[in-house]
């Protein structure tokens, strides 16, 4: 009723200013324009391209856009971006066929401009009339895609529609990776993640143009990957976490799930089965694994170390090559991680024999040996990578031993725990993480090369860059989102970028200029003060 007379008061008062003589004001001001959102200039994006060349108007997409496409692989790309696109923007965006040079056409093309940068590469030609991503793959069209994205306002990431408009300022942008692996991993033993957990961090990873998720399914807290000729290692292994949750694994079904879901966003799956150590969770499902036959229980807390297969009995490799056996049929991509990590109830010969024997077993299933840098202490097999998790103040002796195995033939996946492990805290106040490799910065987690981080390891050794995320204090897709951003964009330009464009100056204010796009897709981020991050 308030409301009601103070609405009818307004309204007397307006009436008497209009029979006074409206002629005597002069006409009231149109409301100021919202003002239009500023072109994100060519190549400010993460990770920083190989060239862009600005140039002309630039392309903007509006209600008469079409996607046009001509083969298969086109399409599907066209289909994901359209439904990133469609959303925001409220249009149509239909996917065609057949000639026509107006619209975002994308294109496979074997011409040399696209052989040469490579099967991950792209060209981006974003004119007046059309914005055009060309490459030799479908790959290097997804990744296209993502700078496409990147070059669009932030809102185009919301799933309502939004004001436009959407342009790409003109010019022309070639772009391929530094290295071929561009990996993240996700530790799902020591607390569980659904499949649409994992399908959210793969999407995270795809828009920085990662390539790898390594997936650690097997620890001392909890076997999270169903096997068939082993049941009890999901189900009782699998039934408990860090802190004893109900813990979880995934079925068959839901395994390839998730490996098809990273292949559509041209992310390949490496799976881990970390062993001779780390394996408290198979010891209690199976007597028989334990050297006295007696199975411990289940553990739910976060040391590590203390447990060990039996290397000396014949069932240990009966049960590795079923195990090795059921995941490869179920992974297409070339790499099965064996872990080979923190084995200290292994004896050093123990640990030789048993890598000696289950190399081999991976390669028997067509698949080729991944280990932590600690398989450089055995005899690393033909082809084998080790990925080395070491720090700056790791001991000389483990160096040399993992630059030899390099300077042998064993490439190298780098991974320094005090560079990339996103599970570290970035200052003593962080609330989540662990704090053993010391404190990792944005800064500090971006300022590396890993060309040259292994001093004396050949530079071609070197297979490329890897972001872990360790889940002993994670349990929510908030906690993974605060701990990966901002550093995982790093690692992921470390490993795409040209070392050329490494200057952490300027890699700080495009880093500060994703934060709008972070805050439209919903990514909880550690806002960093050494980050000039936008106003709110």
């Amino acid at each position: 009723m308030r409301t009601h007379h103070r609405t009818s008061r307004l309204l007397g008062s307006l009436l008497l200013v209009a029979a006074a003589g409206v002629s005597s004001f002069a006409a009231a001001p149109a409301p100021a324009a919202k003002p239009r959102p500023a072109v994100t200039p060519l190549g400010q994006i993460v990770p920083a391209p190989l060239s862009a060349e600005p140039g002309g108007a630039g392309y903007e997409i509006t209600a008469k856009t079409r996607i046009r496409v001509d083969r298969p692989e086109e399409r599907r790309v066209g289909e994901y971006l359209a439904q990133v696109l469609r959303p925001s923007t409220g249009y149509r965006l239909p996917i065609v066929t057949g000639t026509g040079g107006d619209g975002i056409r994308l294109r496979l093309s074997a011409e040399p401009a696209n052989k040469v940068l490579g099967n991950e590469g792209y060209r981006v030609i974003s004119t007046r009339g059309s914005l055009t991503i060309t490459s030799w793959s479908d790959a290097g069209l997804f990744h296209g895609v993502q700078t496409v994205r990147q070059q669009l306002p932030a809102a185009v990431e919301k799933t309502s529609r939004q004001r436009g408009p959407w342009r790409i300022a003109g010019g022309t942008i070639k772009d391929m990776p530094r290295y071929t692996y561009r990996s993240t991993m996700l530790d799902v033993s020591r607390h569980f993640f659904t499949v649409d957990q994992v399908k959210r961090y793969i999407d995270q990873a795809a828009l920085y143009k990662m390539n790898k998720l390594h997936l650690h399914l097997s620890d001392d807290q909890g076997w999270r990957i169903a096997i068939d000729s082993w049941p009890r290692l999901a189900t009782y292994g699998g039934s408990t976490q860090v802190g004893g949750g109900k813990g979880g694994y995934y079925t068959k079904a839901q395994y390839k799930e998730i490996v098809a879901y990273a292949a559509s966003r041209h992310l390949e799956v490496v799976p881990e089965i970390d062993m001779p150590g780390h394996t408290n969770a198979a010891l209690a499902s199976y007597a028989e694994l334990n050297c006295d036959g007696v199975a411990p229980p289940l553990y739910t807390g976060t040391a590590v170390g203390f447990s060990s297969l039996c290397v000396k009995k014949d069932v240990t490799y009966d049960f590795v090559d079923d195990v090795i056996r059921e995941l490869a049929a179920l992974t297409p991509g070339e790499y099965l991680h064996i872990g080979g990590d923190e084995a200290h109830s292994t004896s050093h010969e123990d640990f030789v024999a048993f890598m000696d024997k289950v190399q081999p077993i991976v390669a028997k299933y067509g698949k080729k040996v991944m280990g932590w840098h600690q398989l450089t202490g055995a005899r690393p097999a033909e082809g084998a990578v080790a990925q080395y998790w070491g720090y700056d103040r790791t001991g000389a002796a483990e160096r040399e031993q993992v630059v030899n195995a390099a300077r042998n033939g064993t490439k190298l996946v780098l991974s320094p725990a005090d560079r990339s492990y996103l599970d570290m805290k970035y200052t003593k106040d962080t609330p989540l993480g662990l704090t053993w490799a010391g404190l990792v910065e944005v800064q500090r987690s971006y300022d590396w090369d890993p060309a040259t981080y292994l001093k004396g390891a050949p530079a071609d050794a070197v297979l490329g860059v890897e972001a872990p995320l360790w889940t002993e204090t994670l349990s929510t897709s908030a906690h993974l989102d605060y701990m990966a951003f901002p550093r995982l964009p790093g690692i992921a330009e470390l490993g795409w970028s040209p070392a050329a464009t490494h200057d952490w100056e300027k890699y700080k204010v495009r880093l500060a200029a994703q934060a709008p796009r972070w805050d439209a897709l919903g990514f909880g981020y550690y806002k960093s003060p050494q980050v000039p991050w936008p106003a709110p």
